[in-house]
């Protein structure tokens, strides 16, 4: 990944804080997934089968789909219109 003209050796660099905070709301969404499912009995199904299946899907989406996208570059195309690759751009 190339940030600010660098090359990071993975995209995660640098960003301990940030990871670990997404890290602990994924995981978060997760405990509280499991946890809903600990309620689910033949008499009260509904709330805590919904409730496990929202969190642990927006777990599954904020993890894939927000956090995720560490392969995209912000400043720099890599590859040229037919897929050839480009020279660098100056900023």
């Amino acid at each position: 990944m190339i940030s600010n003209g660098k090359v990071k050796a993975y995209s995660g660099q640098g960003n301990l804080v940030g990871n670990l905070i997404a890290f602990l709301f994924v995981f978060g969404l997760l405990v509280g997934s499991v946890v809903a499912i600990g309620f689910w009995s033949l008499e009260n199904a509904w709330i805590p089968g919904l409730s496990f299946m929202a969190l642990w899907t927006l777990a599954f989406f904020v993890a894939k789909e927000v956090i995720g996208r560490s392969d995209s570059l912000e400043h720099q195309d890599l590859h040229g219109e037919h897929g050839d690759a480009v020279e660098p751009k100056a900023h």
